[in-house]
């Protein structure tokens, strides 16, 4: 049988600078709401299923709503995961640094890049990514949760833009939500993160 999805225990980025007590505490909520409903929509399917009603438009549609639920738990797993309270700037010795530097021209070209399109109008997540494929590093948006995910690739850093990450602190100043999002980055996950994505393409 296969177990329901735990929601992690994000309280360690309690105290984070930039980020009150009061929108990290939504935010774990919020996120705590998105594994509740993968696990009902995967109990109700299983349901259908087992009635033989897997061809109903119910079933169709609660198969859509999945990927929506799922996705948007899975990215605030790595939006949390790849945050810290003391961040700092990666190791320029680094593989990670070396590979946005090849990718991007230089390490402060992709961080404009990445911080432009955190400040576009619209919601959704702002996305560093590795395609195993050929190695490529690309910045990429994800509208909502599901509409614009590149297809295999590795999530390395991942930025939450939607309201609820932000405005209860900084209002519509997403700029300056965005400049305390980088202070609080992890790259040592993010680097981590860049190497399993290597050894799964080495295993293929």
């Amino acid at each position: 049988m296969i177990k329901p999805y735990e929601p992690q225990n994000y309280d360690r980025l309690l105290g984070t600078p930039g980020f009150s007590h009061q929108l990290l505490r939504n935010h774990f909520t919020l996120y705590q709401g998105y594994v509740k409903n993968t696990n009902k929509l995967n109990e109700s399917l299983k349901s259908l299923a087992s009635q033989n009603k897997d061809k109903t438009p119910e079933f169709s549609e609660l198969k859509r709503r999945l990927g929506w639920e799922w996705n948007g738990m899975r990215l605030h797993e790595y939006y949390f995961g790849n945050m810290a309270k003391n961040g700092r700037k990666p190791d320029a010795r680094s593989q990670l640094f070396q590979s946005i530097t090849e990718n991007f021209g230089s390490f402060d070209k992709w961080e404009k890049d990445f911080k432009s399109m955190g400040e576009m109008r619209g919601i959704g997540w702002v996305t560093l990514c590795a395609d195993p494929t050929d190695r490529r590093l690309w910045n990429a948006w994800v509208n909502e949760h599901d509409t614009g995910l590149l297809a295999g690739s590795v999530p390395l850093l991942v930025m939450d833009v939607f309201e609820h990450a932000f405005m209860q602190d900084y209002g519509l100043k997403r700029e300056e939500y965005i400049e305390a999002f980088f202070k609080a980055i992890d790259w040592d996950t993010v680097l981590q993160r860049m190497m399993m994505g290597s050894e799964e393409l080495a295993a293929v």
